[in-house]
Order: C-alpha cells, then structure tokens, then sequence
C-alpha cells in the first residue's frame, strides 16, 4: 500500500501536544487511577457512577432536552422508578430490555434502570423493519421490550405482536395512550420508590450492560456485547485522561443513542466529569449551531458525516459564536479536517478510533492534527491482499507488519487486560479472531479496517474492507442490500458494494445487476427497496449487466467494479442514479456524472 508521509506523527508535535495536557493533570492521574483500579470481579457499574454522582452534586443538571432539564437527584430518582417497574416485571441480571424509540430522555432513563438491575439493555436500530428489526428482536430474547409511540409502526412490520405475544412484556412511552396489548410505562411508575435499588452494589463490571448492533456480512445485524468493564475504562481513558471535561462543561451529542458513540462514548465522558449531557432528537445540519448556542454546549460529539455537512453550509458571521472548545468522534477526514478546526474555531479535536465488538480504542489524547490517536496496548498493522480481501501470509505461515506511513489491516491482540467480549453469536465472534498471526499460538481481533501506520502507535483511518461499508454515519452490509435488490423480479445477480463519492464521507451504495426482465422500471426498483431497506442502506447507483464476474473460488469480484464506480468514461454498461426518491433510478449520464463530480449535485 502506497505511503503518505504527509500525515505521519512527528516528535516535536507530539512533545507540544504532552506539554499542552499538563494543565489538566488532575483530571488525567484521575482517569489513570481509574483505569488501573477497574477490574473485571472488584464492583463498579454505570449505575453506581450515576448514584455516586446524584449524592455528590445532587443539584447539578444532569440532562438537558428540548425545553426540559433534570438535575442528577432527579434523574437518579426517575431511573430508579423505572427500575421498580422493571423489577415489577420480572426483570433480573443477565436479561434483556429490548428498548426502540428515537433520541428522547426515556432512553437514557430506561438504559439505566435497566443496567441498574444488572439486565442488558438492547438498543434497536428505529431505522430497522421487517425481517431485520426481527432478527434483531429474536437474536437478543427480551424480557421486555420498551416502545415509543414514534416507533410503533417499525414493531408492527415484525411478527413481535403485542395483543398475540404472551412471553414478554411490552411497554409504551408516548406520545399519546398505550394502545391495547401495551402498559404505559409512565403510568406504571406512579407510586414507585425513587430509592437506589440494592441490586446495583451487586452489579460486577465483567457484566454485559449493552448489546450494541453492527451490520456484518452475514447480511443480517450482528449484537457485540458490551460491558461495565469497558464501558468504565472507556469513561476513564477517553472522558477523564483525554477530554477531561470538568463539572461545568456540557456535552450535546445529536448521536443516535443505539450508538456506542452516544452510549458510551458521550455520556462516560459525562459521567465521568458530573458534566451535563444535553440530547439532541436528532441531527441537522441547518439547526446544528442553534442547538449548540441554544444549551451553551462547550464540547459535542461528532461523526465524520456530521462535519462534512456542517462545513458544506454557507459560511456565516455566526460560525464562531458559541462556546464549544473541544469535540469527540470519529471519521473526521484528513482532508478536511483543518478547515473545519479553523472555520467553527475548535480548540481541540479528540478523533478516536474503535468498534462495538473490538477490544481496543485508539485516542488522540495528545490533539494532534489528522490522526485518529495512539493506543498503548499490542497492536499490529498487517499488510493486506486487496484482491483477496485477506491479510497476507509469508511462507513461514506469519504475517507481516507494514512500514511506518504504509497502509495495512488493523488487527488488535487478544489479553487479559484486553479480552474480546465478542458477539451474542459464538460462530460471528469466531470469525473475527485470527490465529498464530506472529507467532504460533496467539490470538488476534480482526478489525475489517484499512489504516495507515504514522508513527509512536499512532493510527489514521483508511478505508473498511470486505462485504460492509460506511454511509450516512451506518454500516452497511452488502449482503443485506443484495438479499433486498434479488426479491425485484428481473434480476438474477446482484452485486453490491460502496463507492467514494466527491464531497461526501463514507461511500455510496452501488449495486451491478444481471437483469434478464423486461423493460427496467426504476421507479419500481426504487420503492422496493424504500420499503425493504433503511433509507441509508439504499443503493444510489446502478450497473446493468449481462453476467457478473467471480474468482476461482466464486466469490463475486468486486475489486474492479469498485475501482470504476459510476463513471460513464470507464464503462460501457447502462448505468443508473437515484437523484429523487419519487422518479427513482433514471439514466446516468455524462452531465449528472460531471454535476456529482464538482458538487453541484449532493447526497
């Protein structure tokens, strides 16, 4: 893989990035004896920080919504009644709230009441219908399934009926009445003890607390389970030894909640400080700013979509106004990432690198540019076989690290101090973990990820490989999406894959089609897959073919088809886009390639 010496770490940014840190050496030693004293058997949970915090500074807001706040005594004690219905219900440790709704403070109440009682709380995709919500359902066995009015309608395109399913209990939080086969939640929590339930002193942080869903290439979502124990040493690391956010900071994060950059990322942090967390209901782009001035927001979180399309808005006099000094995240682009520190005036960009299902982060403690940081546990980066799609082999059967500024596989080893919690399926947790990889008998965390070595541990995100890729801020498993276009009637193969698109983070869905029907109805196509896939999943492009291509062992190729992507000048095959949801896929042509190409047309 090619070298960009560019974007490699030097020493004397590294030494200023240290000696920047100094100042804040108290909150740093307290992240650092945090992490040294969290173990897997000692107590400690998410439910016992919050407790802890509630006695504290009983008074300080917690959590900012909308026009509503809740201090951390009264959000405890709103936790804490949920528990008792839980508890109520039959909710013990080890099982499962399966909890749909959209960004609101329920979810955060429900998530904690229910990790308070040593349960896991399933945070579902509200994007998800159909067939995968339910496998979604299946795979985590709730024993209550807590559903906002707004989702309604996602549970009822999954056999999960709740005037017919007698196993589990199923709650509703507004708006509006429980419909029939629903108790309200809010109306069960009349009456109930705002005390700290006893459970919680028992709740070890080798516990699961989350399961967290990623789309893999099984075509189905995979749940990674998550822990206490990670999730405090998350707190610790990134929160106290690299945000170091203080009481009076306030972290607003637009993040969906089923994601682990809100869950455990955003509030650890907050939890960790006793900051304030306020929750946005979801992410725009025209309101961001508002929102951020609207709470006095001093920090947010971010995914690298989110910046992109926050620096294409029109440049105004009110970028600078507002009060943020720092942000946390992932997939900030090298390409522009300095004109977004400089334009919106961010002190301080703390990129950091990790998964669901992996078992190490990297984080830009240090806040140096381009980077997305530093991990001090093993760690490799392998060369890679692109044509493959496997990390290569030498003929003594051991892989090879790549050179300082070369790309390569991330592949993370497998220890005690960094154990691989894995998938609630044995046989997807199996398929991560590579073997005897530099010497016979260890055990290593594949992590599908391209990136490029730049020195003193240092890591920047490249590229995903295989059959998942990133767009809109979700991965997207291309067995999914080819399971959804092979139901159109007409098409025998399909073949779906992620292209870079200008000015636009993550890659583009793109599908190439074998298709034997009649005259191609891309209006049709295009509502098919409106109904069967979420709206990011979609495929924006389209290839018709007479065959596809595939390897010697029939794996389908992809390499070439990714490489020409949707440009008219390379292929000679009918191509499609889809500019309107409403005309669906029409032809693309030189004109709509060159207008995608300069900007001019967004997605």
């Amino acid at each position: 893989m090619s070298k960009n010496q560019g974007d490699e770490v030097h020493l004397g940014d590294l030494a200023r990035g240290i000696l920047r840190a100094l100042p804040d050496a108290l909150a740093f030693n307290k992240g650092l004896w945090n992490l040294a004293r969290f173990t897997p058997d000692k107590a400690g949970s998410i439910g016992l920080q919050l407790e802890q915090i509630a006695q504290r500074d009983p008074k300080h807001v917690a959590l900012l919504f909308e026009e509503r706040s809740w201090t951390y005594a009264e959000f405890n004690a709103w936790v804490n009644r949920y528990a008792a219905v839980f508890r109520a219900h039959g909710l013990g440790s080890g099982d499962t709230v399966a909890i749909l709704m959209e960004n609101r403070p329920e979810v955060l109440a429900c998530v904690a009441a229910t990790v308070k009682l040593g349960g896991i709380a399933a945070m579902l995709n509200h994007n998800q219908r159909g067939e995968v919500l339910e496998f979604s359902l299946t795979l985590t066995k709730p024993k209550l399934v807590v559903v906002g009015g707004e989702c309604r309608e996602a549970l009822e395109s999954t056999p999960f009926n709740p005037a017919s399913d007698h196993k589990r209990i199923y709650l509703w939080t507004g708006p509006g009445k429980a419909p029939a086969g629903y108790r309200d939640l809010e109306a069960e929590t009349s009456g109930k003890s705002a005390d700290n339930p006893l459970e919680t002193q028992r709740v070890l942080p080798k516990q699961p607390c989350f399961y967290i869903f990623t789309s893999g290439t099984t075509g189905m979502p995979k749940a990674s389970v998550m822990t206490h124990y990670r999730w405090l040493r998350g707190m610790a690391g990134l929160g106290q030894m690299t945000m170091r956010l203080k009481p009076d900071d306030t972290l607003y994060c637009p993040l969906p909640l089923y994601h682990n950059n809100a869950l455990t990322v955003t509030w650890g942090a907050v939890l960790g400080a006793g900051c304030t967390f306020a929750l946005g209901r979801k992410f725009s782009a025209s309101r961001f700013w508002d929102e951020i001035r609207r709470y006095d927001a001093t920090a947010f979180c971010y995914i690298g979509e989110l910046c992109r399309y926050l620096l294409n808005r029109p440049a105004t006099p009110q970028d600078r106004e507002h009060l943020v000094r720092m942000i946390v995240g992932n997939g900030l682009r090298p390409e522009i990432w300095e004109q977004f520190q400089q334009r919106f005036g961010i002190r301080q960009i703390y990129e950091f690198y990790g998964a669901s299902e992996s078992n190490l982060a990297f984080v830009n403690a240090f806040g140096l540019s381009k980077t997305a940081g530093f991990c001090p546990l093993p760690f490799a980066i392998v060369e890679f076989d692109a044509e493959a799609e496997q990390p290569y082999r030498a003929a003594n059967g051991f892989m090879r690290k790549v050179k300082r500024g070369e790309v390569g596989l991330l592949i993370t080893e497998i220890t005690d101090k960094a154990p691989f919690d894995g998938y609630t399926d044995k046989k997807a947790s199996d398929a991560k973990l590579l073997r005897d990889v530099l010497k016979k008998g260890d055990v290593w965390f594949n992590s599908g990820d391209l990136v490029r070595d730049q020195g003193y541990r240092h890591i920047q995100f490249v590229d995903r490989v295989g059959d998942t890729f990133r767009w809109k801020g979700e991965n997207v498993a291309t067995t999914e999406v080819e399971g959804a276009l092979n139901h159109f009637p007409g098409i025998e193969q399909a073949v779906a894959y992620g292209v870079e698109v200008p000015n636009a983070d993550g890659r583009a869905g793109m599908a190439a089609l074998s298709y034997v029907g009649e005259a191609f109805d891309g209006a049709a196509l295009a509502r098919q897959m409106r109904e069967k896939l979420p709206v990011y999943a979609v495929p924006l492009f389209l290839r018709l073919r007479a065959e596809q291509e595939t390897t010697a062992t029939f794996k389908y190729r992809k390499v070439d088809l990714k490489r020409a992507g949707f440009d008219p000048g390379q292929i000679d095959e009918p191509l499609y886009v889809l500019l309107d949801a409403q005309r669906g896929y029409e032809p693309l042509t030189a004109e709509i390639f060159k207008q995608i190409q300069s900007g001019e047309l967004r997605f």
